[in-house]
């Protein structure tokens, strides 16, 4: 997509990229061809149309007469910027008041407000990176885990999108020399040798599966993990969420049903974030208010992508806790099962479940072997396969155009197997390159790019 086609590419666009609210100072972004004019009609001090690109000046915000601010104005001359346009970053005081009077003069002077993502947006459009890379930059933003934030890096350098450029080129040859065999149908030519097509159509297979496995792990990267604390009443869950948390998140109590609903936070493990729901305990009740609350807990459960279950070792018996895991295993929900009040339980309770050798043995009372819990929960999500570097799938968007790739890849295997005409083998062919094409933005949509942008917040 050119530039040009881009609805309102010629504007100069305007908005806050700091977060809304009182702060020391807000930053004000401009970007487009009458970015430095229209600044300039407004800012009292140097005349910036003479200035160099990436030089910072001091001086006043002005609606005529009437001093608004002072300010620093970074400059950055196209196409030496984010959006390869002209750009302007003004940095007054955080004040709502100056910021909102800041950008009326701006708008008066020719501006207008700037949509989610659009800055984004004109830098994709501009050639600045491609559709992946520009979702990164979202993603960066939206980072709040260091494993989310390294993915984000990769993402956003470059990474998935050389690997995704580097099939693509691959299939191209190919689609090119079968596209061609049509035009000369009645002489019967191969240009593209169907032994060396199906080599290359299995050679891409071999990228493309392992990174459609990768997301799994990307989105718990992306999104966090929601971790379910469950057990029965009194098994200790509220009192290993404050432990957890090193907080007292939760209130503990000897009374059985103190927890009705279900209370969660957030804690980053070793780079990853995990949302841990802390639930009401499971037993038949017949208090109204401690029903809906196990009702509830149930549906977390299920909910879940971990569930850690404490077992009261204190009170359950072993067959209560054996009935238990077979329930579990029903869920198909991955979970830890966790022997919690180790320092009372009865020796034989702890013997016999130490053979069982699944178990993690706590007491989140004396803070005993949390550390190890830890390690199990990190086990539990496949952290040991993330690695500085890897590539990951983190975006849904990407990993359905993977999906179909993979899908038309295939189809291109079986027309070879079953003889198909080069026309059918075109069109599958064709298929692969527009679904990786999608994700790159090599191939894409006005609908597309909407919906993509309009995620972002309005300064980006």
């Amino acid at each position: 997509m050119r530039a040009e086609d881009f609805l309102g590419a010629d504007d100069t666009i305007v908005a806050l990229a700091t977060p809304p609210g009182v702060s020391a100072i807000a930053v004000i972004r401009l970007s487009g061809k009458e970015a430095i004019n229209i600044t300039n009609k407004v800012f009292k001090g140097k005349d910036l149309s003479k200035q160099e690109s990436h030089t910072i000046h001091f001086g006043t915000i002005r609606d005529g007469e009437q001093i608004i601010d002072e300010v620093l104005v970074s400059l950055f001359i196209a196409p030496k910027s984010f959006t390869k346009e002209n750009s302007v970053e003004i940095s007054s005081h955080g004040s709502q008041y100056i910021v909102r009077k800041i950008i009326e003069v701006l708008l008066k002077n020719g501006a207008r407000l700037a949509k989610p993502g659009e800055f984004t947006r004109r830098a994709f459009i501009n050639g600045q990176f491609d559709l992946a890379q520009a979702e990164a930059v979202a993603d960066l933003i939206h980072s709040d885990s260091a494993a989310a934030h390294q993915a984000a890096m990769n993402q956003m350098r470059g990474g998935f999108s050389e690997k995704i450029r580097a099939l693509r080129e691959q299939l191209v040859h190919f689609a090119s020399m079968i596209e061609l065999e049509l035009d000369f149908v009645e002489e019967d030519v191969e240009f593209a040798s169907r032994e060396d097509l199906r080599n290359l159509i299995i050679k891409l297979q071999k990228v493309i599966h392992p990174l459609m496995d990768s997301f799994q792990l990307g989105n718990v990267i992306k999104n966090g993990v929601p971790t379910v604390i469950a057990g029965k009443p009194n098994a200790g869950k509220s009192t290993l969420l404050n432990v957890l948390l090193n907080e007292e998140k939760a209130i503990v109590s000897d009374i059985p049903g103190t927890t009705r609903d279900f209370i969660e936070d957030e804690l980053v493990i070793n780079g990853i974030n995990f949302r841990f729901i802390d639930t009401a305990g499971l037993r038949e009740t017949t208090d109204t208010i401690e029903a809906i609350g196990v009702e509830r807990t149930h549906a977390k459960m299920k909910q879940a992508s971990l569930i850690i279950y404490l077992f009261d070792l204190k009170n359950e018996s072993l067959q209560e806790i054996f009935q238990e895991v077979n329930r579990l295993e029903n869920l198909g929900i991955p979970f830890i099962k966790v022997g919690n009040k180790i320092d009372a339980a009865p020796q034989a309770t702890l013997q016999a479940l130490e053979e069982k050798g699944d178990f993690v043995m706590i007491s989140a009372q004396g803070n005993i072997q949390i550390d190890f819990l830890k390690e199990k929960i990190l086990e539990a999500v496949n952290l040991s396969n993330f690695k500085t570097g890897d590539t990951i799938v983190t975006n849904l968007r990407h990993y359905q155009s993977l999906q179909q790739t993979a899908q038309a890849l295939d189809d291109v295997i079986k027309g070879l197997d079953l003889g198909v005409t080069n026309d059918f083998l075109a069109m599958d062919i064709r298929q692969a390159l527009f679904h990786l094409g999608e994700i790159t933005g090599e191939i894409s949509t006005d609908d597309l790019l909407a919906n993509i942008f309009s995620k972002f917040c309005i300064g980006k």
